[in-house]
């Protein structure tokens, strides 16, 4: 059995009615079991993880997409999560049976047909990436959409596929291959998004902070806290407790409290060791986070070859 995850996040959180309808043409795809689903109505984004193999992945992207073009307009996206596109970013992960370089095929392949039938430019980033400057996502989506049209008239960001200019009210797409990422939030008991700034960079890797982790503060007006936003790129090497408790540390020098915490999407268990749920004070966990729990299922749904 070969399997491949693959985790668009579409720019919309807010109308739940849409969300559903991406949802369910995903579950309308044979082939393709969607996990879960995670809306945010702040950073006005909505994460699926979905499994399956390459046909089956490759028709349910196409599927979310054409639900997507339908529904949402980039000129009237707001949300404090950096984005560029509806379908901002397709990422494979290769699971049991699948090596990198078939996701990677995959992400070209995918990437392809979208730009074809779309006319959306279509960027490729990390494994899959045909520049050094595209292996990262936060380059490629460096200005958002809002500044898209500009940064796409120097040569450097012509895109993989597609038209050379961002399309106007879907803007443009990443599609790439990469490693098991997880999605992990902290919320803060303050409105100073100087603080969950601060912290953010201090923590990212980048800046000599933890190995394997992206982070960014922003801030939830609507519920009067401010957010680090994580994204874990090596969970061998950080776990969540040591993101928790660099978070929790940072932040009580500045006299704020850590509150609690999420994880967006799936997380694999590897990444949970050495603590507890409750010790991390994540809210919405449930045995379904748990990447294996899923696969396990599967295993279980399988039937014996002869």
């Amino acid at each position: 059995m070969t399997l491949i995850e693959c985790v668009p996040n579409v720019s919309e959180g807010r109308r739940l009615k849409v969300v559903d309808r991406m949802a369910s043409a995903l579950r309308s795809v044979v082939g393709v079991r969607l996990l879960d689903s995670s809306s945010d109505p702040s950073h006005n984004r909505s994460v699926f993880t979905m499994i399956g193999d390459a046909d089956a992945l490759e028709e349910a992207v196409l599927a979310l997409y054409g639900c997507a073009a339908a529904e949402i307009d980039m000129r009237r996206h707001r949300g404090v999560h950096p984005r560029f596109g509806a379908v901002d970013v397709v990422p494979f992960v290769p699971l049991a049976g699948t090596s990198m370089d078939a996701c990677v095929a995959l992400a070209k392949r995918v990437g392809q047909t979208l730009a074809d039938r779309f006319s959306v430019p279509i960027f490729l980033y990390a494994e899959a990436a045909s520049a050094t400057n595209r292996r990262h996502l936060a380059d490629i989506r460096r200005g958002q959409f809002e500044g898209l049209a500009v940064k796409m008239t120097d040569s450097g960001w012509t895109p993989d596929f597609g038209p050379s200019r961002p399309h106007p009210t879907l803007g443009a797409c990443a599609v790439g291959a990469r490693r098991l990422l997880v999605a992990y939030n902290v919320n803060l008991a303050t409105t100073r998004i100087d603080v969950a700034t601060a912290i953010a960079a201090a923590i990212r890797e980048s800046n000599g902070g933890l190995p394997g982790v992206k982070a960014i503060g922003v801030a939830l007006p609507e519920r009067g806290i401010v957010q680090v936003s994580v994204n874990l790129t090596d969970h061998t090497r950080t776990s969540l407790v040591d993101v928790w408790n660099a978070v929790k540390a940072r932040a009580a020098q500045h006299g704020v409290e850590a509150v609690e915490s999420e994880i967006v999407g799936l997380a694999p268990v590897a990444a949970l060791r050495g603590a507890s749920p409750g010790e991390l004070q994540l809210t919405h966990f449930t045995p379904q986070t748990v990447l294996e729990y899923h696969l396990a299922a599967l295993d279980a749904d399988t039937p014996p070859r002869a």
